[in-house]
């Protein structure tokens, strides 16, 4: 029987090569991302833009301040103006709320601290606290270890001041292991720089136990804002001091949580002769104090 030979398949053609293609959009995600990463990676500011955004979203949502903005304490009697002073600590602040309080004419905020952090809640506050039209100061958290014309030169490039705003302040109350010489040294040289930026007298600002240490007999030329808690009043003469931080734990309308309570020395007349811009020059606070006795330490 003859073979049967089966008909012959032909072989499948080879696969022919892909048609050449662009990049498409995915690649094209990658490089604008990496684009944009390089840009903040050389951009200090539009690195603490981004992080100030990071941490108020953290502060309002992941881990708010405790209470619910509407305790109050009583305000401290015979003090015809009072405030208070913030950071990012106390978050979100509603300073409508803050500005309704009998007595209670301005806040200082945390601007800046060292050469490069800024307070990722500075530039909120000072808007908010215009518009809610409390006085408004800022101030820069000194640190001695770093260099203090930079960390002036940082401050005055952060801070815009205005007429009506308080003078600019800084807060010293660490020695960062540095001698009290060189703690001096770098404060006068950040007061000098900022007070010649902005044309004013700087304020001081430190607690009783650090004035007496390392400050007493400096600066007197310079308002002094003090820090000194559970006391009646400041154990200082009453002439050497103008904001008297009375309590870290204050509680007020519009802000969640504790934030600390401040007064200042003298009328509401002497309060506003102290902001920019006012014709009086300013004096030191002998003048604004000179209502009250002296204490004795």
């Amino acid at each position: 029987m003859p073979s049967v030979v089966p008909p012959s398949v032909p072989s499948p053609a080879p696969p022919s090569a892909p048609a050449p293609r662009g990049w498409g959009y995915g690649r094209w995600l990658l490089v604008g991302v990496a684009l944009a990463g390089l840009v903040v990676l050389l951009s200090p500011t539009l690195q603490r833009k981004l992080y100030s955004r990071a941490y108020r979203f953290y502060r309002h949502y992941v881990r708010p301040p405790k209470g619910s903005g509407n305790e109050r304490t009583p305000a401290l009697a015979g003090y015809a103006v009072r405030g208070v002073d913030v950071s990012s600590y106390q978050g979100d602040i509603d300073w409508p709320t803050v500005a309704r309080e009998p007595g209670l004419k301005f806040a200082f905020v945390k601007a800046t601290e060292g050469r490069s952090w800024e307070d990722p809640y500075f530039d909120l506050n000072w808007k908010l606290l215009q518009r809610a039209g409390l006085r408004r100061g800022a101030y820069h958290f000194y640190r001695p270890n770093r260099d203090a014309t930079q960390q002036a030169n940082f401050f005055a490039a952060t801070v815009h001041l205005e007429v009506g705003d308080l003078p600019p302040v800084l807060d010293v109350e660490k020695t960062d292991g540095r001698s009290p010489e060189v703690i001096r040294a770098g404060v006068q040289t950040w007061l000098r720089l900022v007070g010649r930026r902005y044309g004013v007298r700087p304020i001081l600002y430190t607690n009783h136990d650090f004035y007496v240490k390392y400050f007493e007999g400096h600066f007197d030329e310079y308002p002094l804002w003090l820090a000194h808690y559970e006391v009646r009043q400041p154990r200082l003469h009453a002439d050497r001091w103008t904001f008297w931080q009375h309590s870290d734990e204050a509680l007020v309308p519009g802000i969640r949580g504790f934030v600390d309570g401040n007064v200042f020395g003298g009328t509401v007349r002497e309060f506003e002769r102290l902001l920019i811009g006012a014709k009086a020059a300013q004096k030191p606070v002998g003048e604004q104090n000179s209502r009250k006795k002296p204490h004795q330490r």
